[in-house]
């Protein structure tokens, strides 16, 4: 009894030793395998999705960036010469030599505008001697007179009242105006200039005069309101533009 006893009591326990042993080895794989393939991938993953939304942003910011600049190009000029020739000589084989050589005046006209010729009867008339106007807004130019026989500025007042007279136009903007501004200024060399600005209900005009070689020059920037507020910074910069030649 003593020998059976002590054989059963070993079966036992090398029973349960073998039980132990085959349960142990199913239960690590399942939870280390998975907590080993989930965690790293992730941070791969989450720099792919950084970077791809990053380069989405940037070229999304770089098409509409790029589009506005194209609509709103800054504007281009080129320079005219002016020769102011008397209406006797205007057209004349002297008048259309070199413009360069023989300019009295210059000043800047904006890429795309036309030029309107000037008859002689209104060169001998009221002393235009060039216009350029914006062919999508016509009423928006820049012309400048002349008249001869002048050495020096009158009192700001009485010269914006006698260049009245000879320009209807300039007459409405005056009657219509909410404020006249003037001012004077002189150039590196010492020359005189008037500056006027006009703003007015329906027009707004920026007109410089200066006196050179004898003769009066009168430039006029001109523009209806709504045009005005749009266009600004290109009908100051010819206003600006405008010179005598020495």
């Amino acid at each position: 009894m003593a020998t059976i006893l002590h054989h059963s009591s070993f079966l036992s326990s090398s029973s349960s030793s073998t039980t132990t042993t085959t349960t142990k080895p199913p239960i690590p794989p399942p939870f280390s395998r998975p907590h080993a393939t989930l965690s790293p991938p992730s941070k791969p993953l989450l720099i792919k999705l950084t970077t791809t939304l990053t380069a989405t942003a940037l070229a999304t910011t770089i098409l509409t960036t790029t589009s506005p600049s194209l609509a709103d190009s800054p504007t281009t000029y080129k320079i005219y010469y002016g020769t102011a020739a008397s209406a006797a000589n205007y057209g004349g084989y002297g008048g259309n030599s070199d413009k360069k050589a023989s300019a009295e005046y210059i000043y800047d006209v904006p890429d795309g505008w036309k030029e309107r010729l000037v008859s002689k009867v209104e060169k001998g008339t009221n002393g235009t001697d060039s216009e350029f106007y914006n062919p999508k807004k016509k009423t928006e130019k820049e012309y400048l007179t002349y008249l001869a026989g002048f050495r020096q500025l009158a009192p700001k007042d009485a010269v914006l009242n006698n260049l009245a007279l000879s320009d209807v136009n300039l007459q409405d903007i005056i009657a219509n105006a909410d404020s006249v501004t003037s001012e004077e200024r002189k150039d590196e060399n010492g020359q005189l200039y008037y500056d006027y600005e006009i703003d007015g209900v329906t027009a707004h005009s920026l007109i410089t005069v200066t006196c050179a070689k004898n003769k009066l020059y009168a430039h006029f920037v001109n523009a209806p309101a709504p045009e005005w507020k749009k266009d600004q910074d290109t009908l100051r910069h010819i206003h600006q533009s405008f010179k005598t030649v020495r």
